[in-house]
């Protein structure tokens, strides 16, 4: 250890003024210094000095910043804190280690805010309520372990930092930040976006696997790998982070992976997402607002189901850390960024303890599972800072050779399970993307009416590779002038009961729909707008026995078989064997009478979500709709 960790530390732990410490390598542990200056807004994070300098901030965002896109949710009016750095020094890993406090801090009164059995009965009502009526795909619900802390907090920043670098492998930032009255820290996994030299990255992770007894084996990991419900629940993220990539990046996003992220106690799955975008990166952070494995799909009603199920505010879990690093540029965009999911972190604020964590719960959840989900994301904070008991290994034998384990995922019979998983995706997005500009369809203008889903994102996405010229328009702003200014109207998917008289948003769809057909111009309906489609053309809609959330069909498109990805809670429904009915051609199932597709004079309209990755077939399917809607209406 060099006499200057030492120092360092021990100033940090003496002087009153704000710090943070990161460990983004396995070389390296970082020490910024500065001044601490709290803002209302993302675009007030201030990245320029006075006389327009680049200068280095990191910034905690607190889940709060979510009403900057107009979401809901607990306000606690935690601060969107930014520390501007004036000193940034680095520090071996290992000098930290020797360094930083290793005494034990006593806890009193720990334990989870919300009892297994409560927090199993929400699970339930999540399902049932919440997924059960169309509200979306997946939710993501809390609790919280607390505890009080009677040690000094820089003490106790500087304990538990050291406690995780040292024992928590696989993380994707170790940090603590300390502040006045407040401290973070945390391993988190999760890198949620990062964008340097105009590349923008994210990483949705999802799927947990809890290590038993002695740690992961092949054999175990195994059945991990082949759960349908892990499987599903990653393709549903990494689909709702494609809409995110979408809204921020000029080709959309490409997916690559899927990965292993093997932690100390847990073993994720992963993929990458790589897009290109010259957008201010205080911008691409406030569209990607937040990451939906902490949060559920879609994003927006993901918001008001955690209102209403979490009784308190989330502070700044499932927000994020965000490092803005001045890349030389002198015009454009002056910053990179690099910012990890503020999960698997622990608060410490007025001697309370706080370690929040929780689950994806999905239409096949299992409650007790899930409280265990809970426990095992838990336990790596928890089990470093002494809340409970560490993982033990039996003492070696001195005399036995050093064997060093190689990572899972590079056995071989991993490696083709974790690759097999990619012959269900949609090779739109797993291959480059080229130009938008010759498809079939260049010259034509459409209009995708956005009710409340961002699959409209990707959906327009796709809609330019085919030639077409697009404009997404919230439902609310979609009035008679927009519509009827656009050669082709997709009238978008969103969540909630088709059936909804009470709902704005679902009667604002209706007069979209009606609009575009009495009219007799180009109407494209997607999933919610299909089923409002097939009411007025006066086809049953009815709940599903079982919602399709994330789940992938091979169904029969008027002649053509297709691989789609279906997420709906509803459906319109026929008489098996129905074929037409009214001016309309009907796909549908010959078993149920699910109906997949509607084409006629100037419209068609699909169930599934042709963006998703689980469709395979998406682009052709699209593409063959498209022209039937656009097809001239003859009188």
């Amino acid at each position: 250890m060099t006499a200057t960790a030492a120092d360092l530390f021990s100033s940090l732990a003496a002087a009153d003024a704000p710090f943070a410490l990161i460990a983004r390598d396995d070389a390296w542990v970082e020490v910024l210094t500065g001044d601490v200056v709290d803002v209302e807004l993302l675009a007030d994070i201030p990245l320029l000095d006075a006389d327009g300098t680049a200068r280095e901030v990191l910034a905690l965002v607190p889940y709060r910043q979510v009403r900057e896109r107009g979401f809901v949710c607990h306000d606690d009016g935690a601060p969107l804190r930014c520390l501007v750095v004036t000193g940034h020094e680095r520090v071996s890993r290992a000098d930290a280690l020797e360094a930083l406090p290793t005494a034990p801090l006593p806890l009193g009164d720990p334990g989870f805010d919300i009892s297994d059995d409560e927090y199993a009965d929400i699970v339930r009502t999540v399902i049932a309520d919440e997924i059960g009526r169309g509200e979306g795909a997946n939710f993501v619900i809390r609790r919280d372990f607390t505890a009080s802390v009677a040690a000094d907090e820089r003490v106790a920043a500087l304990t538990w930092f050291r406690a995780l670098l040292a024992q928590e492998r696989g993380a994707y930032w170790t940090f603590a930040v300390v502040t006045e009255g407040h401290v973070a820290v945390g391993a988190s996994p999760e890198a949620h976006v990062s964008a340097q030299s105009g590349v923008v990255t994210m990483n949705p992770i999802s799927g947990t696997f809890r290590h038993p007894a002695g740690g992961a084996t092949v054999d175990t990991l195994r059945t991990f790998l082949e759960s349908t419900k892990e499987t599903e629940e990653l393709f549903m993220v990494v689909d709702e982070e494609l809409k995110m990539m979408s809204a921020v990046c000029s080709d959309g996003g490409r997916i690559t992976g899927p990965h292993l992220k093997e932690m100390s106690r847990l073993t994720h799955t992963e993929y990458m997402l790589r897009g290109r975008s010259q957008l201010d990166p205080r911008d691409i952070l406030r569209e990607t607002m937040f990451a939906p494995t902490v949060t559920g799909s879609p994003m927006q009603n993901a918001c008001t189901v955690i209102a209403r199920h979490e009784t308190s505010p989330r502070g700044y879990y499932s927000g994020v850390a965000a490092l803005f690093t001045p890349n030389g540029a002198t015009e454009g965009v002056t910053h990179d960024l690099d910012a990890p999911i503020l999960i698997r972190t622990a608060y410490l604020q007025d001697g309370r303890l706080r370690v929040p964590v929780g689950a994806t719960l999905v239409r096949h959840s299992d409650p007790a599972g899930e409280v265990g989900e809970t426990h095992g994301k838990a336990a790596g904070v928890l089990g470093a800072i002494g809340a409970v008991p560490r993982d033990t290994v039996p003492a070696a034998d001195p005399d036995a050779p050093v064997i060093e384990r190689a990572p899972l995922a590079d056995d071989p019979e991993i490696a083709v399970l974790l690759q097999s998983r990619n012959s269900r995706l949609a090779a739109f997005w797993l291959n480059p993307q080229g130009g938008d500009s010759d498809g079939p369809f260049a010259g034509r203008t459409a209009v995708v009416v956005d009710a409340e889903d961002r699959f409209t994102t990707m959906l327009a996405h796709q809609l330019r590779h085919l030639g077409l010229d697009v404009a997404i328009v919230p439902w609310a702003d979609a009035d008679a002038a927009v519509l009827d200014a656009a050669d082709l109207v997709i009238s978008g998917p969103g969540p909630g009961d088709p059936r909804d008289d009470a709902s704005a948003r679902i009667r604002h769809m209706r007069g979209v729909v009606a609009q575009r057909l009495t009219a007799g111009r180009p109407l494209l309906a997607v999933c919610l707008s299909h089923q409002i489609l097939a009411d007025r053309l006066g086809i049953d809609l009815v709940p599903l026995d079982r919602p399709h959330q994330g789940v992938q069909f091979e169904v029969d498109v008027f002649g053509e078989p297709a691989s789609i990805g279906f997420y709906n809670t509803f459906t319109a429904r026929t008489t098996p064997g129905t074929t037409r009915v009214g001016v309309a051609e009907v796909a549908a199932s010959p078993v149920s009478g699910d109906v997949y597709a509607l084409r006629g004079p100037g419209f068609a309209s699909v169930q599934g979500h042709l963006e998703s990755i689980l469709s395979r077939d998406g682009m052709r399917t699209l593409e063959r709709l498209v022209a039937q809607a656009l097809e001239p209406v003859t009188v």
